[in-house]
């Protein structure tokens, strides 16, 4: 009866009475520690206790593969922060083929806004969407605001639609170190489609092409001087051009002279130019099902480069794993001089950690 009573206690509760049922006391006061330690030796305890001690990866997983909200979220967290055995779970989680669609362009573009129709065009097709939306992290203090959400409000009980923020956590590339396990942790959720949206970048921060299966470049009619500035990056990784905020004026002047750049600078030179108004959702529709096809006519060849990037990337972090900036300004303050060499400073570091 009472090992009964015991079992059923919440989660919490049972875990302090095992530390009693545990913890070597004498056989008296009333008897009470002395039925604890009988608790103790019951198939019930043993049972609790080897639950207990699961990996809580364990535990989450049925409830992830179904598609549940609060175990995709649980599972996230724990692998952004680096979970002992994440990787192993990763290597046996199954994975569904949803499609990912990126959005990036410089600050102000509207590509929050963007979203938040894109998801409205899709789950009124009775689609089920996961968004990822990155924001950028202070480099002083490494903090975000994660306000990317804000406009997305009406979203947040749809029980269609997943929304989780993340920080850039000092990224150079526009997106969160874990963006790789995290998307294909949305993947494992059964999501019809995962859109993910980048900070606010420029020239160079291009990790989404290594990604996304299909990225939309969202430009504004005011960037028609900054375009140039960006051509040696984001013109070449979009699949998709967007001019977003087309009722202002000379949209379609911008329009026109992007697509005249277009046979110089992009990959490819037809690559298709949306004009859209996120905020009434004029042009969406259009937009919506091309980002759709592109996965489904992707060339071998690019799925291929994709994995690459993002076996490379894998790689990368799992090497560079325990290197952290605390920690290197924590040996750079204990051997600084005046005639410090940064040079001698990093090949003494590769070599103690080998």
């Amino acid at each position: 009866m009472a090992t009964s009573l015991i079992m059923a206690l919440p989660y919490r509760t049972k875990r302090f009475a095992i530390r009693l049922a545990t913890f070597p006391w004498p056989n008296t006061y009333c008897g009470y520690p002395a039925f604890l330690q009988g608790f103790g030796k019951s198939l019930y305890f043993q049972h609790t206790l080897a639950f207990l001690r699961m990996s809580p990866f364990q535990t989450l997983r049925p409830q992830l593969l179904q598609g549940q909200f609060k175990a995709l979220a649980r599972c996230i967290s724990l692998v952004e922060s680096g979970y002992a055995g994440w990787q192993a779970f990763m290597q046996r989680l199954p994975l569904q083929p949803s499609p990912i669609i990126g959005l990036t362009g410089p600050p102000g573009a509207g590509k929050s806004t963007l979203a938040d129709g894109l998801v409205g065009q899709w789950v009124a097709q009775g689609k089920t969407v996961g968004v990822l939306c990155i924001d950028p992290s202070s480099p002083f203090n490494l903090g975000a605001l994660l306000g990317d959400r804000i406009r997305m409000s009406q979203w947040y009980n749809h029980p269609g639609v997943f929304i989780r923020s993340l920080a850039s956590r000092g990224s150079m590339g526009g997106l969160h170190p874990f963006i790789i396990p995290i998307a294909d942790l949305m993947k494992a959720a059964g999501f019809d489609i995962i859109l993910l949206e980048t900070v606010g970048v420029g020239q160079t921060e291009i990790d989404i092409a290594g990604l996304a299966d299909a990225t939309a470049v969202v430009l504004v009619p005011e960037a028609g001087d900054d375009v140039q500035a960006m051509k040696a990056g984001l013109m070449e990784i979009a699949d998709v051009f967007v001019v977003n905020k087309a009722d202002r004026p000379q949209a379609d002047v911008f329009a026109r002279h992007l697509r005249q750049m277009l046979p110089t600078h992009a990959e490819h030179p037809n690559t298709p130019i949306f004009s859209t108004v996120a905020s009434t959702g004029q042009g969406l529709p259009a937009l919506g099902h091309a980002l759709l096809q592109l996965p489904q006519n992707q060339h071998p060849t690019r799925k291929h480069g994709l994995l690459a990037l993002k076996a490379w990337q894998l790689m990368a972090q799992q090497k560079m794993g325990a290197v952290n900036v605390q920690t290197l300004q924590q040996r750079i303050a204990a051997v600084y001089q005046p005639q410090f060499n940064l040079y001698q400073f990093v090949d003494d570091c590769l070599a103690n950690d080998q």
